[in-house]
């Protein structure tokens, strides 16, 4: 293996760890969103999860890296659009998650690192070869699987869910777009900035204060849990091409399913399994390809495309 191999696959697996870390930390988060919901307004509880977030990250990482430089993009436009598509994909999937049960729900919103393959063609300029195409064709038939839509199974609402996806695709695009020249340490401080600006003109309409101490630890949970979950996925970009380090999200399927049955006592059917089977294969399928063609192009001593 030359040097330039082990540097390349070093680099790729610190990212694919990040990834797995976020994948650990964000369905807590879900979780969490969801026993909230039974008794909170979505609005709220969207406005702890971006207001939180955004001061978590601000205290974090202003000490030592200063308020100004912190907020210093060279992409001021593309930062804006990535915190604007982070509050859209929250409100599709707070909303939606009071509806589906949370494996269900992750198996849906899988679906987005799939479209950022999809998109990683067109919009990054890497290189989306007919197998990797053809694996992203699977894993949408797969969440059809999980969603069987008119069956009757899982309610309409769960169109929310692909919506949360669509947009928190966009989101990880542009993340990638932006670590090639942004600190990750200010992207995840800019992700909380429209969600605390909107939601604070909104959450005086829908406010009510938490109902007893575990509600309010699980209120101020949700900022620091996002906006680290959020900080590995900026992270994890840094280190390899969008489309084989997005996959790894499937690790927040395992994680959703265990906290669905121990918290809310729901274990998926298993058409649902079979669905997320497809989702998984596909993502690793994706991320084995992608890793053997950079593996074959560094060892012709070829740039990576």
């Amino acid at each position: 293996m030359t040097v330039a191999q082990e540097k390349l696959g070093t680099n790729i697996l610190r990212g694919i760890l990040f990834m797995c870390l976020a994948a650990t930390v964000l369905p807590v988060m879900n979780a969490f969103v969801k026993y909230l919901n039974a008794d909170y307004h979505p609005f709220a509880i969207i406005w702890a999860r971006t207001t939180g977030h955004f001061l978590f990250m601000l205290l974090l990482f202003a000490p030592s890296a200063g308020l100004r430089p912190l907020f210093r993009t060279q992409r001021p436009g593309a930062q804006a659009a990535r915190s604007v598509l982070h509050l859209a994909s929250m409100l599709c999937f707070f909303t939606g998650i009071a509806f589906v049960p949370l494996a269900e729900a992750s198996a849906i919103t899988f679906l987005a690192p799939f479209m950022v393959t999809a998109l990683s063609g067109p919009m990054l300029g890497e290189k989306v070869g007919i197998r990797r195409w053809s694996a992203v064709v699977v894993g949408f038939a797969g969440a059809l699987v999980v969603t069987r839509p008119g069956s009757g199974t899982v309610p309409p609402e769960a169109i929310l869910l692909f919506g949360s996806a669509s947009t928190y695709a966009l989101y990880q695009i542009l993340t990638k777009r932006v670590s090639a020249i942004d600190r990750p340490e200010t992207s995840v401080v800019y992700s909380g900035v429209a969600g605390t600006l909107v939601m604070s003109l909104v959450v005086p309409f829908f406010w009510i204060w938490p109902h007893s101490w575990l509600d309010a630890a699980l209120f101020l949970s949700l900022g620091l849990l996002g906006g680290f979950g959020h900080y590995f996925v900026a992270r994890a970009f840094m280190w390899g091409p969008a489309s084989v380090i997005a996959p790894f999200n499937y690790g927040q399927i395992a994680v959703a399913t265990v906290l669905g049955y121990y918290i809310f006592g729901h274990l998926p059917d298993v058409w649902t399994w079979v669905g997320v089977a497809i989702i998984i294969s596909s993502g690793i399928y994706i991320a084995y390809r992608e890793t053997r063609r950079r593996a074959e192009r560094a060892a012709l001593g070829r740039p990576p495309a």
